[in-house]
């Protein structure tokens, strides 16, 4: 009996991490009714559209965790820069984790089975940790990958803003600079800005209005300041283009100081490193001495 029991519940685990890398199938209804959202501008128009049993438990938890107050800001503007999906995301945490938590205890019992003496604590606490791991690991990956599709925008950001101011120089307005600049170039900030300005000018929505709606989305805040200072300025062509010109400066300024931090960074890291070689070979110089004092 035993031996049924461990056996279902390893089989229990196996089944929810792979239900929680598997991928959900859509529902034909469900992508239609998101088609139908973005037509009306009223759904993020870079959100993946889809549905299926781990969505509506991912919604269920989305649900659960906004009738506490919490917001998530940031993982949703994680998700929201990389296209992922809250509901997907939530529903693969409980699943991994619940796997996580299941697997350790399986383990052990297979161990005693086997003949080995183990305390219950330490496959508690050890069922515990893998849990609280295989419910985070999901965040840490996307918050690695958000922060480096984060500083490529920003740099292409910086790229952008004078394109724009190129284009003002030649007597484009606004708008148009706008939309031109964004269509030079094939990186994928500049296309995802291009979609936003289409967006923008099919539901009526002002372009410094939606640039700054999707710096906050995706938690750009260069994006931001850029729609204000435009919301502010539009009518002044002049002041706009020397203003853009500014702010480009200052961003590309901003990227160089963060290299120079990251790299003192890795050179201090380096530091501790040669440090720790060198007390572990001193250690290993004094070890015999120390040794025979002590002997004594």
């Amino acid at each position: 009996m035993i031996y049924l029991m461990l056996g279902a519940l390893g089989g229990l685990s196996l089944f929810a991490a792979a239900r929680a890398l598997a991928p959900a199938k859509p529902d034909p209804a469900a992508i239609i009714a998101a088609l139908d959202a973005r037509r009306a501008g009223t759904a993020d128009p870079d959100a993946p559209v889809r549905d299926g049993w781990r969505a509506r438990l991912g919604a269920d938890l989305a649900s659960f965790a906004a009738a506490r107050g919490w917001q998530l800001r940031s993982l949703r503007q994680d998700l929201a820069l990389l296209g992922g999906d809250l509901h997907e995301l939530l529903a693969r945490k409980l699943l991994l984790g619940a796997a996580g938590l299941l697997f350790i205890p399986l383990a052990a019992a297979l161990a005693a089975a086997a003949g080995a003496h183990i305390s219950v604590l330490i496959p508690l606490w050890l069922a515990l940790f893998a849990a609280a791991a295989c419910f985070t690991a999901p965040d840490l990956q996307l918050r690695r990958e958000a922060t480096r599709t984060r500083a490529e925008f920003r740099r292409a950001v910086s790229a952008f803003l004078d394109l724009v101011a190129m284009n003002l120089e030649g007597g484009r307005g606004v708008p148009e600079a706008l939309s031109a600049a964004s269509r030079i170039g094939s990186a994928p900030a500049l296309a995802r800005i291009a979609r936003t300005l289409d967006g923008a000018r099919l539901t009526g929505t002002s372009p410094w209005s939606a640039l700054g709606a999707l710096g906050r989305r995706i938690g750009v805040e260069e994006l931001t300041e850029l729609g204000a200072m435009l919301a502010a300025v539009a009518a002044e062509g002049a002041q706009v283009r020397d203003s853009l010109r500014e702010r480009a400066k200052t961003l590309r300024a901003r990227r160089a100081a963060d290299l120079e931090a990251k790299a003192g960074g890795r050179t201090q890291s380096m530091l501790v490193a040669q440090m720790l070689l060198a007390l572990g070979f001193l250690v290993y110089l004094l070890y015999p001495a120390i040794t025979r004092i002590l002997a004594l």
